[in-house]
């Protein structure tokens, strides 16, 4: 396999695009399949842009292929977050420390310059191609173009078509293969805030913004249009679901209740409601992630859900630890792919719990006393002793060089040590004279 030069990439979604900038630039004669038609297409209606998270485990792998000025001008960062609760008094929380930032950016815009780039290192796309089948003894795949029915040979073959995968499906029917899908109770459906009628942001710009409301939550995020995006996480079922907001009246009575502030800020809710869909929330678990000469990457391998924001973040991940390892092997593909599969499954499976984990942060917790006294205690450690005490929000989103599993295992003594001293007696009143050097001691221990 040391000496393979074609390789064939399922989805020209943004992980899919990315690789074949790598692959393309490494001298690979790279062709990209994708099943939808070309959404740089300014006839094809996109509908709405699902606006991303980019923090530095996205940065990273942007900067390496070049792109990293062209992707600034396009984002906005958000300092932190912006909560309201019902009266509409709003309480911000900085995320990490002055001068970090993560950053608001279109998936359409950045998925159509990931194509763009690719296509310049010469990457070949060919849309609307669906795979019918693929056979990994031969490697080969079978998909229809315009109603014909044709295959394609290559040496290796990448599925980066999305948590529900056509390359995976093919491997789940293969022997040893382990898959897992879990659906939260929570659907989400996008809404809008509109610029102002003076072409200005109607809420802070550079913040995430939070209505935290137990249960569920709605979240904006700035574009650089000056409208907010928003994204309604809300039950199917029970008491307040989406089941529950069947005609105009339960809908408005519904965001008059709990988002009141948000309500004046909606001029189309109603019609935006109606028109965009309510979709599920999946996390997806498999391995292994390669058959033959077959590598699932991205959502097609670890699918989570983004209430960490590093849905994206962790995809490119696995484009820039792919690449690093062509480097340390010398593109021998046959000692790349099972040390790339052993190397990112734990960091998948460590994302993947922090992401389900942060749901119940953003929606409940942001709105907490005792939490928000936890975040200033971390926050005071942090300044007193920057290179010991790293806030487990911070080590994932900023700590680009420390893989998820270590923050992970570093973020779960600090809360064992964090819980003791929340029980410390009067802490409310008293922790600003901690013994701030002996609780930094304990992670010695």
């Amino acid at each position: 396999m040391s000496d393979v030069r074609s390789i064939t990439i399922i989805g020209a979604g943004l992980v899919g695009s990315l690789a074949s900038i790598y692959l393309a630039r490494r001298g690979y004669d790279v062709k990209v399949f994708e099943k939808r038609p070309d959404m740089r297409d300014k006839s094809i209606d996109g509908g709405r842009s699902i606006n991303l998270a980019l923090s530095n485990r996205g940065w990273w792998p942007l900067k390496e292929v070049g792109l990293e000025h062209k992707v600034n001008e396009m984002v906005i960062p958000m300092q932190g977050r912006m909560m309201h609760d019902t009266s509409g008094i709003l309480t911000f929380q900085r995320y990490g420390q002055e001068g970090q930032a993560i950053n608001s950016i279109s998936r359409a815009g950045l998925n159509a310059l990931l194509m763009t780039e690719a296509e310049r290192a010469g990457a070949e796309i060919y849309f609307n191609c669906s795979i019918e089948h693929v056979d990994f003894e031969r490697n080969v795949i079978h998909y229809t173009e315009g109603g014909n029915k044709k295959e394609h040979v290559t040496g290796i073959l990448m599925g980066s078509d999305g948590a529900f995968s056509m390359v995976r499906k093919f491997m789940q029917v293969t022997d040893r293969f382990n898959y897992s899908q879990y659906y939260i109770e929570h659907g989400y459906k996008e809404l809008t805030i509109p610029a102002g009628e003076d072409g200005r942001f109607r809420l802070e710009k550079n913040a995430l913004h939070i209505w935290p409301r137990g249960n569920y939550m709605l979240i904006a995020l700035p574009n650089q249009d000056a409208s907010f995006t928003c994204t309604l996480f809300l039950p199917f079922e029970g008491e307040r679901s989406f089941e529950q907001l069947a005609t105009d009246a339960d809908i408005l009575d519904f965001f008059k209740q709990d988002f009141p502030d948000a309500l004046e800020q909606m001029p189309a809710l109603l019609e935006d409601f109606h028109h965009n869909p309510t979709s599920s929330l999946v996390t997806v678990k498999c391995y292994p992630w390669v058959k033959n000469k077959t590598l699932i990457l991205g959502d097609a391998s670890h699918a989570i859900v983004p209430f960490y924001g590093q849905g994206m973040n962790s995809g490119f991940e696995d484009c820039r630890v792919l690449n690093a390892l062509l480097d340390a092997h010398k593109d021998n593909w046959e000692r790349v792919l099972p040390e790339f599969q052993q190397l990112r499954k734990p960091d998948a499976d460590a994302i993947s719990d922090l992401a389900l984990r942060n749901f119940i942060e953003m929606r409940d917790l942001v709105a907490d006393e005792n939490f928000l006294l936890r975040k200033k205690i971390e926050a005071k450690l942090q300044e007193l002793y920057p290179g010991l005490w790293i806030p487990l929000y911070s080590m994932v989103t900023f700590q680009e060089e420390l893989r998820y599993s270590e923050a992970l295992r570093q973020g779960q003594r600090q809360q064992k040590i964090m819980d003791k001293v929340m029980e410390m007696p009067s802490i409310a009143d008293r922790w600003q004279s901690l013994d701030f050097q002996a609780i930094v001691d304990e992670l010695k221990d």
